[in-house]
């Protein structure tokens, strides 16, 4: 099956025309929709309106659903599933979230430039993100494609950051930003993970950076000089002309793979009601 495209930004992502997700997806068009991603990295779905049991139904297709943040925060889901992930500022008894709650400290920590779940083992290989609630000031989410960003790299660049190693921890991103009060429990919850700075995408043979907010240190360097790489490297990765700027619609989804792609919410209005429903697919663990 061909899907029809009509592409998002020149370097990657694609928005997809005429399919209604809420129909269950065969294998055709599961097959059809991987293929997209391994080429484009970000795909667009407008108009969709799944609920709660479609959109569960929908990314199981794609294998094993992860929980994220979950692990570690222990927060309260006003969900039917522990798999959908509430991404908004609405408390379970549907009040606006106060600026101090931890529900908000974890939509301020989404505006880092990360992918999904990159601190655990297994990671994650496809999120899927539905908007179900817009603040009238509107919604951003940024994308990256960190295949361009390592062949924008000089060839000595790239041949330096063969072999070396980052460890990703779920609290380092969260530390930076001052929210450091969690348990000994909650820290065990989800213990570090160590992945290549680079990794191989077998379908296509393009190499990407795997870097973003949870890593924290390169292997067998100072921590100063793993962090100052670190952020070279993704700083050059997220250069503007590099950016995907999804400026969210209602009825929205948007699925990318956390494998090759970085993404960050931008700043909105957080006393106006958002909400945005996430799925995650944890991905090999090879």
């Amino acid at each position: 099956m061909k899907l029809e495209l009509s592409g998002l930004h020149p370097d990657f992502g694609a928005e997809v025309l005429r399919i209604d997700l809420a129909t269950p997806l065969d294998d055709v068009l599961r097959n059809a929709i991987e293929g997209a991603l391994e080429v484009h990295g970000v795909l667009l779905f407008r108009g969709q309106s799944l609920n709660q049991d479609q959109q569960i139904s929908m990314a199981k297709c794609f294998g094993r659903l992860d929980s994220g943040f979950k692990k570690v925060s222990k927060a309260p889901n006003r969900f039917n599933y522990d798999e959908l992930l509430d991404i908004s500022n609405v408390n379970d008894d549907g009040s606006i979230a106060a600026h101090d709650q931890q529900k908000i400290i974890g939509n301020v920590a989404n505006q880092l430039w990360h992918s999904d779940s990159s601190f655990q083992t297994p990671a994650t290989s496809y999120s899927m993100l539905q908007a179900i609630v817009l603040p009238e000031s509107g919604s951003v989410t940024e994308f990256v494609d960190c295949r361009v960003a390592y062949e924008s790299l000089p060839a000595d660049q790239q041949l330096a950051l063969e072999g070396l190693v980052a460890r990703h921890h779920a609290l380092h991103s969260r530390c930076m930003l001052g929210d450091d009060n969690y348990s000994d429990e909650q820290v065990a919850a989800v213990p570090p993970a160590e992945w290549p700075i680079l990794k191989k995408q077998q379908s296509t043979g393009r190499t990407s950076l795997f870097i973003g907010a949870h890593a924290k240190a390169i292997i067998g360097m100072t921590v100063p000089e793993g962090r100052m790489l670190l952020m070279d490297l993704l700083e050059q990765a997220t250069h503007p002309d590099r950016v995907y700027r999804h400026e969210w619609r209602t009825g929205d989804l948007v699925m990318w793979d956390n494998r090759t792609t970085l993404h960050r919410g931008r700043r909105w209005n957080i006393s106006e009601r958002r909400e945005l429903r996430r799925t995650t697919v944890l991905a090999n663990a090879s």
